[in-house]
């Protein structure tokens, strides 16, 4: 029996976001991938049980990634109007650091026949769990979570992914983002 190699899986994780940015997934076989990771199909089945499952692992994997690091710098100790800053500025960096992985986790939740099949992910449940204990706690209005994660995330995007601002625009319009959703958001604001 082979083993398995980070290097090569790593590999082969680059060049799935690659080409399912490239090409979409149906364009982005098991062969193609194996080409564009250096590595032979066979090696790909080492890792991955097949496409499907492939794509699975490699967006839950990120997706995870993408809600630890945007609750890695939050402390219990902050109020609310420091905790949707740092989340919405953590989401920011997050997205202009990793655009790539950013664009291919997008593409991968708005399919839901793939999406669908993932089952319970930690971080969205840490991430409702925090929404949900700030709402107890009456520092947070008490909307639905998934109108909280919308008016925390969505705006947030459409900033980052904006190429034609200067990142002095960004910074600007990211503060007063974040003065919008803080009025909007926090109790007695």
């Amino acid at each position: 029996m082979r083993k398995k190699d980070d290097e090569k899986q790593r590999c082969i994780k680059t060049a799935v976001v690659e080409l399912i940015l490239k090409e979409g997934f149906q364009g982005a076989s098991i062969s193609k991938i194996a080409r564009a990771a250096g590595v032979s199909p066979a090696t790909v089945y080492i890792y991955y049980e097949n496409k499907d499952a492939m794509l699975r692992d490699i967006y839950q994997e990120y997706a995870e990634d993408t809600f630890q690091y945007l609750l890695e710098s939050l402390h219990p100790n902050m109020a609310g109007e420091q905790i949707i800053e740092e989340l919405i500025r953590s989401y920011y960096s997050y997205i202009v650091e990793n655009e790539e992985i950013f664009h291919f986790v997008e593409q991968f939740s708005t399919c839901p026949a793939l999406q669908s099949n993932c089952g319970f992910m930690k971080g969205p449940g840490n991430l409702n769990q925090l929404l949900t204990e700030l709402k107890r706690r009456q520092i947070l209005n008490n909307y639905s979570n998934d109108n909280l994660y919308a008016i925390l995330f969505s705006p947030v995007k459409t900033i980052a992914v904006k190429k034609c601002d200067s990142e002095e625009a960004a910074m600007d319009r990211l503060d007063e983002l974040i003065t919008i959703i803080q009025k909007a958001l926090i109790r007695g604001y």
